[in-house]
């Protein structure tokens, strides 16, 4: 069978290039033509437009880029028209891909399906309305969205989480802190490790009062930055001259973490990547207006936290110091916990363990793609 994909940024490359990879072993004659990465490139099939040229975020740059946007969702529309696929497959990118799927349905009345719902449950909840008109087959990877949805009258399917996927197969399992700080030319202290974001903007904002607030631990500690994929190396230099403590390393999030006593991170997937590692951690992300963002915050989205890991287990696991929470002092005092009040330590990997059987088993994307394979099938 023919499948379009559309992913429309780094997350999306690497969970479409695993869901591709699990749909060949159930389709042999699979062919795969796609909006997407180097990884879905690699996992085979044909790539149309790659995501970097799509990837505008913030309302500012989707204005400047308006005619560019407009451009790619006609190639899109134009593309999927003649490759005249059996199924669009689409994953999260909603602002792009409900204009695709609604024309894919009344144009060309393809089957479309959704892998990895967009965060309606928080922002634009309106959305849902697109997805019930559009969208043969919801499948999402986060369990308190099917609850969710069924308020919507909107059946979904629960598959499992792919970052339970890549912890469980990350070949770093058995490496020592040893064979770790060897091989990286660090030293035999402790490590902290940080996670400030994967956009330049986000790591400008969090990481100088991040490393700020590290001042008072460096006696005991060093601190090892997560380098973002896509970010320059030199970007980081301006931010770490100050402290000879730090250290950034690219390509080794998941053994950084392994080798941690703790963590100071950004909200998004890496705060559950931290938990699934089991690493006391706390959610640092500063905002523009604090005061303001933090009134947003409560009265305009609609959900109680900003970590993956507090919204799964559905009460606070991780602290959240964000908007006007977020400060040096506040960060520095919850770290002292962190690191040295063992039973507060040993409460957070509880909840870990709460949030782990909540999330299920490993096979994310074989799931996703045997449902998809047979409702494909079957029409």
């Amino acid at each position: 069978m023919k499948y379009y994909l559309i992913a429309g940024e780094a997350s999306g490359d690497l969970h479409a290039s695993n869901l591709m990879t699990s749909l060949k072993r159930r389709d042999e004659d699979a062919d795969f033509r796609f909006f997407g990465g180097n990884l879905m490139e690699d996992a085979g099939g044909t790539l149309v437009k790659h995501y970097r040229e799509m990837a505008y975020m913030g309302i500012i740059p989707v204005l400047l880029n308006a005619r560019t946007i407009l451009r790619n969702l006609e190639l899109c529309k134009k593309d999927i028209k003649e490759y005249n696929p059996d199924a669009v497959i689409l994953i999260d990118y909603p602002g792009f891909n409900l204009k695709v799927a609604k024309y894919v349905k009344k144009s060309l009345g393809i089957p479309v399906y959704y892998y990895i719902s967009p965060k309606v449950w928080a922002w634009k909840e309106y959305r849902v309305k697109s997805f019930k008109k559009y969208v043969d087959e919801m499948l999402c990877i986060l369990p308190f969205e099917v609850d969710f949805y069924k308020k919507h009258n909107y059946n979904v399917h629960y598959v499992g989480n792919p970052t339970v996927d890549a912890i469980a197969e990350r070949t770093s399992k058995e490496e020592t802190f040893e064979q770790f700080v060897e091989e990286n030319g660090l030293e035999s202290r402790p490590i902290i490790a940080l996670l400030a974001g994967s956009r330049k903007q986000e790591i400008k904002s969090n990481l100088p009062p991040m490393l700020r607030a590290l001042s008072g631990f460096a006696d005991g500690y060093q601190f090892v930055v997560a380098g973002a994929p896509g970010i320059d190396p030199s970007f980081y230099n301006e931010f770490i001259t100050s402290f000879p403590e730090a250290k950034v390393l690219f390509g080794q999030t998941y053994r950084i973490l392994s080798q941690s006593d703790a963590a100071l991170v950004t909200s998004g997937t890496a705060t559950l990547e931290t938990a699934l590692l089991n690493v006391p951690q706390v959610v640092c992300y500063r905002m523009a207006l604090p005061r303001l963002s933090h009134w947003g915050f409560k009265h305009i989205l609609h959900t109680p936290y900003i970590s993956l890991v507090n919204l799964i287990c559905g009460h606070e696991v991780v602290k959240e110091l964000f908007a006007k929470f977020f400060t040096e002092k506040n960060i520095r005092t919850e770290l002292h916990q962190l690191l040295h009040v063992q039973s507060y330590r040993k409460t957070m990997r509880d909840n870990y363990q709460e949030m782990r059987e909540v999330l299920g088993k490993p096979g994310a994307s074989d799931r996703a793609a045997s449902i998809l394979f047979n409702a494909i099938k079957s029409e």
